[in-house]
């Protein structure tokens, strides 16, 4: 290869990588900036969403800072957040913080425990970072997800049991953070893609996921090219004994692809639910190309499966979340 078109292909891929900086509203964004007193704007993400009419396009800007409050997203029209951000590429730059204190036994439910709770469909949000800061004890969740055609985009989700509830609707988690310790990505019928993310689990023997599937549908939790790591502050037992995942329902379809442990899970991979064999009737519980420490000695728990190259072609973003992802999905978040 010639040596000046080698430099123009070599500084057009790291062009190609090199992230935006967001930070300053898109134009028509409604404004929230903690503190202010200027017209125009809001002191707080419940105000700006107060202030929105229900069926119209919207989007919000939120400037730096940690906004505690609990959000109930409603309204009909299709909305978009933006956090303000030096790096729209990945969640490690986010300056944005949705922080709440709540547990379901005095909540009443895990969904009215939720600091953000969307009950909407087109909903996207970038580059926001959501926490239950509750703790151990009880169901405690950051995102209660409701929605179709929602999309979280360089975002982080920080709680640790039940931290993200996908509960119903078509949704997609691309190159983000989450965070628990039991059973921290669950839900009865959302049908979820999660792309490019880092995964950080908390407690000894505790379970990645726990889906709560009713039917024997095709429903799916399908995570691509995720990378699982010791969250902060994670027990010391941790290593070696936490999961992939555990059947809540019976029904559970969990497909892990090209997953990167950089710490490693119990060789089992996969536990029963508190130990209940018939938990498994219905289940697929797979894994294809795991990779990391702990992989080469991985023991499988006996009702699950290690996917081949083409079986695992059938699990993608399209069986998950429908062949029409393209049409809501943001491609350049795409894993």
């Amino acid at each position: 290869m010639f040596p000046l078109l080698r430099i123009c292909i070599l500084f057009a891929g790291l062009r190609a990588t090199l992230a935006a900086t967001r930070t300053s509203p898109p134009a028509g964004a409604v404004i929230v900036k903690a503190g202010t007193t200027t017209a125009g704007e809001f002191a707080t993400i419940t105000q700006a969403l107060d202030s929105l009419d229900d069926a119209s396009t919207q989007s919000l800007f939120i400037y730096p800072g940690t906004y505690t409050e609990q959000i109930d997203i409603t309204r009909t029209g299709p909305l978009t957040i933006y956090g303000y951000t030096t790096n729209t590429a990945t969640y490690t730059s986010n300056e944005v913080i949705i922080s709440f204190n709540e547990g379901a036994a005095t909540a009443g439910s895990d969904d009215a425990s939720g600091t953000l709770r969307i009950h909407k469909d087109n909903f996207s949000m970038y580059n926001v970072d959501v926490k239950n800061t509750f703790g151990p004890g009880v169901q405690a969740i950051a995102l209660s997800q409701y929605g179709s055609q929602v999309g979280l985009y360089a975002c982080g989700f920080y709680g640790y049991q039940d931290t993200l509830y996908a509960n119903e609707g078509t949704q997609v988690y691309l190159k983000g953070y989450i965070e628990g310790g039991v059973d921290f990505i669950f839900g009865r019928e959302g049908l979820a893609y999660f792309g490019g993310n880092t995964i950080g689990v908390l407690a000894e023997g505790g379970s990645i996921t726990a889906s709560g599937r009713e039917t024997n549908d095709s429903g799916s939790y399908v995570f691509h090219q995720n990378t699982i790591v010791l969250g902060s502050g994670a027990a010391s037992g941790t290593a070696g004994t936490y999961y992939f995942g555990r059947p809540w329902s019976g029904k559970d379809q969990i497909i892990f692809e090209s997953t990167f442990l950089e710490v490693a899970p119990d060789p089992a991979l996969w536990s029963l639910w508190d130990g209940e064999a018939d938990s498994i009737d219905f289940v697929l519980n797979a894994d294809y190309n795991t990779t990391g420490a702990g992989a080469s000695t991985l023991k499988r728990a006996s009702w699950a499966v290690e996917l081949t190259a083409s079986e695992a072609t059938e699990y993608s973003i399209a069986s998950a979340v429908g062949s029409d992802w393209e049409d809501w999905v943001d491609a350049s978040y795409f894993v």
